[in-house]
């Protein structure tokens, strides 16, 4: 069994969106061509198996193509994770 290669907050986000995505009629293709990237990059990021996740150009752009509010992608209080990861200042 693959391991989550994302924390739980950016699977929040990530599944978040392809909530927002499915309910609003739009194609993994749609959102890769409003970002300019590829389908592929789109199927990674929704993967568990893969690092790839959306930066914050990503979430604004999205925000825009989707016709949501940028807040609308993350939970109303935040995510405590169980195993910390080191960040970087």
């Amino acid at each position: 069994m693959s391991e989550n290669k994302k924390t739980k907050i950016e699977q929040y986000v990530i599944n978040k969106i392809k909530e927002i995505r499915i309910a609003k009629g739009f194609s993994q293709e749609d959102i890769a061509a409003a970002l300019d990237t590829s389908r592929g990059f789109i199927g990674q990021v929704e993967s568990l198996n893969h690092s790839s996740k959306y930066n914050l150009n990503h979430l604004n752009l999205l925000a825009i193509e989707l016709g949501v509010s940028i807040k609308d992608f993350f939970p109303e209080k935040p995510i405590t994770e169980t195993k910390k990861k080191n960040v970087k200042n």
